[in-house]
């Protein structure tokens, strides 16, 4: 997938002030619309809209009149993101002037045709943050006979093409021509085709006129290779785990991850920025250059940070783009995610090497220093450019579940994404961000929770959970989850996140004990995910949800300066009397 950059062009004070007649891109202003600013692919657009408009009906214009699809859109204004597609313009309080920061997800697929001088053709695509090794990898597989591997030359504009260059890299004109050098040549001519780039290779006669390549420039291609003189690969890099307790010992797969992480940066395999997501993500190779094996993401690039590689607005007072949560803890939260994901068999120890209930990859905290990261005062090899992030295990997929429809997932696998996130009180799940992969042994569709970075939030108030409206949340749970979900312990799980170095704020600690204990009750009553989650989730960004208001409730019914304990214990009663109005299937009530 592709991103288009977040423009930061400041709007003229006096292009503010327009008069009434004043006709934008998306139709004329009224005296009851409103004026603001659309900020994409480096330029601002003047938009008007209704303050009874939806963002959702925002979006629907946006897709009119710029192309972009609906789902692709994430709207951004002053550091939050306007994710509740139902709200109002007048619920978020936007007004004239006001600049709308579009974030917006591309199809990232090319179709590639190979056409050899017999008339053969075969067709496949690719990625556009795939490399030039990973294409020649596929020339060879699917043209069976006629271009071996190991005999193929890429060229372009006559510099030759190493392993390690970007399909995105090289296709940034669509007039640039690419060479493929075998017992003849062929040229790859790009063109785009709407958002995407078409790109076809045709073998040619070396003796035609225009062939691009002739034979006295690279001496007879039947006699073996040319000798090309090569560019020595950058080596300085740097990745290592962060361990802040001597007394952890890392189990063999985050051992292992690290280490496949590793031997692909020393085979000269750069890191790939991820063209998906408002943060930067970097995908890791393997040696051969050939599988993603993990993604790192950095603290200083997350949405908002300093080296944001986005170009959103840095926070001004510090918090996340969803409320309650904090720039440059996402990581933080990531690996939090996975050493709370605790397997079926009981609670995960200090090694967590087997594998989740919920199955979040492995992840863990590293160091690592590579000159293709965000370095916007440039970079040199030292340790002030060493960034700290998550890493975590690269999770083969066939896509996620805004691929497809929600019908066909097992019950079972949306349940336990659903226990993860309530337990959690995760801030930012959609289906964007649930992978679809297959069991190997069966064929069953398996649902992969990845993005953690929202989790564990200050307070309930951007909780969302997509699921919430799938048919399987409406079922109860089975026997065996519910064991799980009695297995659960809030002050165990603090003490754990603290002897992995993260002593979590009093107020994250707050919500980890009152999420599970909401969770516990609900599954003890009969409740379905659909019952416990819509306590959790607000029905309209303006009406606060029911935990929300239980929260709310307990504050004010003890005295300041009571225990932490106390404070429970009256959430603990509040919570049974709400909870005791329900039925397993009912909606979640006001108290």
């Amino acid at each position: 997938m592709s991103i288009a950059s977040v423009a930061l062009s400041p709007v003229l004070e006096e292009s503010r002030y327009f008069p009434t007649s004043f006709t934008s891109l998306y139709g004329p202003c009224s005296r009851e619309s409103i004026l603001i600013y659309l900020a994409v692919g480096g330029s601002v657009v003047p938009m008007c809209v209704m303050e009874s408009d939806s963002i959702a009906l925002v979006k629907l214009r946006i897709q009119n009149h710029q192309g972009f699809f609906v789902k692709k859109q994430k709207l951004v204004c002053e550091g939050r993101e306007l994710a509740r597609n139902n709200t109002s313009v007048r619920d978020y309080g936007l007004s004239d002037g006001i600049v709308l920061h579009l974030v917006v997800k591309l199809s990232d697929l090319q179709a590639i045709t190979v056409r050899t001088a017999c008339g053969k053709e075969f067709e496949f695509q690719v990625e556009r943050n795939r490399n030039v090794g990973y294409v020649k990898q596929q020339i060879a597989k699917k043209g069976k006979g006629f271009v071996d591997l190991k005999d193929q030359e890429l060229l372009c504009d006559g510099e030759e093409l190493e392993d390690q260059r970007l399909i995105n890299d090289i296709c940034k004109n669509n007039d640039a021509v690419i060479h493929l050098l075998v017992r003849k040549s062929a040229k790859v001519r790009v063109k785009p085709v709407e958002k995407d780039l078409v790109v076809s290779i045709e073998a040619l006669n070396l003796k035609e006129e225009g062939a691009g390549v002739r034979e006295h420039q690279w001496g007879a291609l039947s006699g073996g290779r040319p000798v090309i003189e090569r560019m020595p690969l950058q080596r300085d890099f740097l990745l290592e785990p962060l361990i802040v307790n001597a007394k952890i010992e890392l189990p063999i797969v985050i051992k292992d991850l690290i280490n496949s992480t590793f031997d692909g940066l020393m085979s000269g395999n750069e890191p790939i920025q991820s063209s998906e997501g408002s943060g930067g993500a970097y995908f890791m190779q393997d040696s051969s250059a050939q599988k993603y094996v993990s993604v790192f993401k950095p603290i200083d690039e997350e949405p908002m940070a300093v080296n944001n590689p986005r170009g959103l607005p840095l926070s001004l007072d510090g918090e996340g783009l969803k409320k309650g949560t904090r720039v440059g803890e996402g990581a933080l939260r990531e690996v939090a995610a996975y050493i709370l994901d605790h397997p079926r068999s009981g609670r995960r120890s200090y090694c967590y090497a087997e594998k989740g209930f919920a199955g979040v990859p492995p992840t863990v905290m590293v160091k690592c220093l590579h000159r293709v990261f965000n370095h916007p005062d440039g970079f040199e090899c030292s340790a002030k450019n060493v960034k700290i992030g998550s890493l975590q295990m690269f999770v083969k997929n066939n896509g996620s579940c805004e691929d497809m429809g929600p019908r066909a997932f097992p019950v079972d696998e949306v349940h336990k994404i659903s226990v993860l996130d309530i337990r959690l009180a995760n801030a930012d799940r959609h289906a964007g961000n649930i992978l679809i992969s297959k069991d190997h042994e069966d064929g069953q569709i398996v649902l992969i929770p990845i993005d953690h970075g929202y989790c564990l939030p200050e307070n309930f108030e951007d909780c969302t959970f997509d699921w919430l409206y799938w048919p399987q949340a409406k079922e109860p749970y089975s026997p065996d989850t519910i064991d799980y979900i009695k297995s659960m312990d809030a002050e165990q799980d603090i003490e754990l996140l603290k002897f992995h170095g993260w002593y979590i704020p009093p107020e994250c600690a707050r919500t980890l004990r009152i999420s599970t204990m909401l969770l516990k009750k609900g599954a003890e009553r009969g409740l379905t995910p659909f019952a416990i989650g819509s306590i959790m989730c607000r029905e309209t960004l303006k009406k606060e949800s029911v935990i929300e208001q239980i929260v709310q409730e307990a504050s004010e019914a003890v005295l300041p300066g009571t225990s932490e304990a106390a404070f429970l214990e009256s959430v603990s009663l509040i919570m049974d009397r709400c909870l005791d109005k329900l039925s397993p299937y009912g909606q979640a009530v006001n108290i």
